[in-house]
C-alpha cells in the first residue's frame, strides 16, 4: 500500500508518499505542473513496488491538470473535498502550516481512507465542466441584474414604468419584450409626441418586425399611460447614447445567460441521472443542469444524511448534558450555490402548487401551521434533498457498470 499525497497548489504541488505504520516511501518533494514534470512524477509512482493510490484536494482548478494526467497514465486517483482533510486528525499539540506537512497530511488520510477512496473518471471530467459553467452563469445572473437595475434607473428618467409594461421571459437568444420596447421608445416623447392612430400603428409594425404578438387594447394602454408621466432629462442625443449604452451592456449579459444555459442542459443531458432529475417537480431545463452541477455524483454520499449536511439544509443539533435545545438553526456549512438553487426549486413548488408532490404538501403543511418563511423553505429543502438521493441512487444501481 503506497498512499500518495499532492499537496496542490498555482503550478506546482508538494507530493508525499507513506505506506502503513509511518513508513516513509518519499520524502516531501516539489512537482512542476509542466509535461515532464508530471510525465517525472508518474514515472516515479509507477516505478514502486505494491498498490498506489492517489489523493488530492480538488482546490480551484489547480488540481485539474495533474489529476487529468495522472489518471490518463492508468493510475488510481482521487480528487477528495478539501474539508475532509482539514478534518482529518492532526494527533499534534503543534499547529505546522506548510505544504510538506500538508502532503504527508493527505498521505495519511490516504491510508485511513484507503478503502472508501473513489477513483476519478471520464464522468467527473463532464461534472466539472458543469459545475465550471454552473459558477460562470451564477457570475452573469448577478451581472444581468446590475445591468437590469441600472437600465431601470435610467429609465426612471426618460419614461418611468417601461419596465412594467410586458413580463415576458428571455428567449433563446437573450431578448426581452421590455428592453427591446425601450430601445425604440426610449422617451416617453417617443410615445405621446405621436398621435393615437399613429403610435398604434408604429407599435404593430415594431411588434411584426421584433416577431411579437400585437395587441391593441395594450398599445392604447401605453398611449393614455405615457400622457401622465413625468421625464426628468431632456430627449436628445445625449440621453440617447446613455441608454443605447446601458441596453448594449444587458442584452451582452442576457445574451450570455442564455447561452450558458443552453449548454448546462447540453453537458447535463450526457450524465446518466438526467432523465430521473428532470422529472421532479419544481426542477426545469434551468433548474435540473444546476442541481446536478452543484450535488454531482451521489454515489460519493453514503447516506442521506451526507448529502443534507453538504447542502447545509441539516438541522444542527446543540445538546450538553441534561441541556437539549429543541430548535436549532440549519447548519449552513455546505455549498451556498447549491443552497440557492434549492430555494429556488422551492419557490417553484409553491408558485406551480403540484398537488401530488410530497415536497409541496411538505412545505403547504409547515405553511398552514404558522412556520416561518425559511423554516419551512429549509425544511423543503431537506426533504427534496432526501428523495433526490433515493431516487438517482436506485436508479444509477440499475444500470449497467
Amino acid at each position: 500500500m503506497n498512499a500518495v499525497g499532492i499537496d496542490v497548489s498555482k503550478g506546482k504541488s508538494m507530493v508525499a508518499i507513506l505506506r502503513p505504520f509511518g513508513e516513509i516511501v518519499s520524502t516531501p518533494f516539489e512537482v512542476k505542473h509542466t509535461v515532464s514534470g508530471i510525465r517525472s512524477l508518474i514515472e516515479h509512482i509507477k516505478a514502486i513496488d505494491g498498490e498506489s493510490r492517489i489523493v488530492m484536494e480538488h482546490t480551484g482548478h489547480y488540481y485539474e491538470p495533474l489529476v487529468r494526467e495522472l489518471s490518463q497514465a492508468n493510475l488510481f486517483v482521487s480528487a477528495v473535498n478539501p474539508k475532509l482533510i482539514k478534518d482529518f486528525g492532526d494527533n499534534s499539540l503543534r499547529k505546522v502550516k506548510s505544504d510538506k506537512a500538508d502532503a504527508v497530511k493527505i498521505a495519511r488520510y490516504t491510508l485511513d481512507s484507503w478503502t472508501e477512496l473513489r477513483q476519478y473518471s471520464l464522468m467527473d471530467e463532464i461534472r466539472n465542466q458543469l459545475k465550471t459553467m454552473n459558477r460562470q452563469f451564477d457570475f452573469y445572473m448577478k451581472h444581468k441584474t446590475a445591468m437590469k437595475n441600472n437600465l431601470i434607473g435610467i429609465l426612471d428618467q426618460t419614461y418611468p414604468g417601461a419596465n412594467t409594461y410586458f413580463d415576458s421571459p428571455a428567449r433563446e437568444d437573450g431578448s426581452q419584450k421590455w428592453v427591446d420596447f425601450a430601445t425604440t421608445y426610449w422617451h416617453v416623447d417617443c410615445v405621446r409626441k405621436l398621435s393615437l392612430n399613429a403610435f398604434i400603428d408604429h407599435y404593430q409594425k415594431w411588434c411584426q418586425r421584433r416577431k411579437y404578438n400585437f395587441s391593441r387594447s395594450k398599445a392604447v394602454e401605453i398611449y393614455e399611460t405615457s400622457k401622465e408621466i413625468v421625464s426628468v432629462l431632456p430627449k436628445d442625443d445625449l440621453t440617447k447614447l446613455i441608454i443605447k449604452q446601458a441596453i448594449e451592456q444587458l442584452n451582452t449579459a442576457s445574451q450570455t445567460v442564455e447561452q450558458l444555459r443552453t449548454m448546462m442542459n447540453e453537458a447535463a443531458s450526457k450524465l446518466p441521472e438526467y432523465p430521473v432529475v428532470m422529472a421532479m417537480k419544481g426542477v426545469g431545463k434551468s433548474l435540473g443542469p444546476q442541481l446536478m452541477a452543484e450535488i454531482g455524483d451521489v454515489s460519493r454520499f453514503t447516506h442521506k444524511g451526507a448529502i443534507t449536511a453538504y447542502a447545509g439544509v441539516d438541522p444542527g443539533v446543540n445538546e450538553s448534558g441534561s441541556y437539549e435545545q429543541k430548535s436549532v438553526p440549519a447548519s449552513k456549512r455546505g455549498s451556498g450555490v447549491l443552497r440557492k438553487t434549492l430555494f429556488q426549486v422551492m419557490d417553484a413548488l409553491i408558485k406551480t402548487k403540484p398537488q401530488d408532490d410530497p415536497v409541496y404538501l411538505f412545505m403547504d403543511k409547515k405553511r398552514s401551521q404558522g412556520k416561518p418563511y425559511y423554516v419551512y423553505m429549509t425544511a423543503g429543502a431537506n426533504k427534496f434533498l432526501r428523495i433526490y438521493y433515493g431516487r438517482v441512487k436506485e436508479y444509477l444501481s440499475s444500470l449497467p457498470k
